[in-house]
């Protein structure tokens, strides 16, 4: 079974009854912004979280899923979400919106708190059963990334790289990242799962 999936920000629209069918996350609702675990809610429903480095797109990918301008705060700061947001979907489980990481416009001794946080509820949460990373198609894979990666594959639950962005490349450009992106995951994570090609 494959552990890590990279897709276009925008594939091939479902057919059948696949399109018919709404989204997960159309009807999320906004359930806390959690600033520690004691404010998480209380474990029990599947959770799954939304990862990548400041401004990556990870509040646009949720509202556009979610079909909302402004379910997900995005801002336009790097850095500006310090807090784990979570979301209650239809079926009763949980989307986790994560603090950025990398860049950030904040005080090294702030980010390193919030960072820490982060890699606390990635590697710990027993709830988190599937991770979405966020890869910025126009700047590709980064250390951080891996780190983040290198954290939580060998739990096998699953991946999904999602290339964000992608929409301000040419078509030659768009191949060129997507290649560029999944020759480093497999060069990083071999020993893990192949990587699955994008969809066209």
């Amino acid at each position: 079974m494959n552990k890590h999936t990279i897709v276009p920000e925008s594939p091939v629209p479902p057919k059948g009854d696949a399109a018919r069918a709404p989204h997960p996350l159309i009807g999320a609702e906004f359930v806390i912004a959690a600033a520690e675990p004691s404010q998480f809610p209380q474990a029990g429903p599947a959770e799954a979280a939304f990862a990548g480095r400041s401004n990556a797109g990870k509040s646009s990918a949720i509202n556009a899923l979610a079909a909302r301008n402004r379910l997900a705060f995005a801002s336009r700061t790097p850095g500006r979400t310090q807090q784990i947001v979570f979301f209650r979907l239809r079926s009763g489980d949980y989307v986790a919106d994560l603090p950025g990481y990398g860049y950030a416009a904040v005080p090294k001794e702030v980010k390193e708190i919030w960072q820490d946080f982060l890699w606390g509820y990635v590697t710990t949460r027993p709830t988190l059963v599937a991770l979405v990373a966020m890869v910025e198609a126009r700047r590709g894979r980064k250390e951080a990334d891996e780190a983040l990666l290198q954290g939580f594959l060998p739990s096998g639950r699953p991946v999904l790289l999602l290339a964000t962005k992608i929409d301000k490349l040419t078509a030659t450009e768009r191949r060129a990242s997507l290649a560029g992106i999944r020759a480093r995951l497999d060069e990083a994570f071999a020993a893990f799962a192949p990587a699955v090609p994008d969809r066209k």
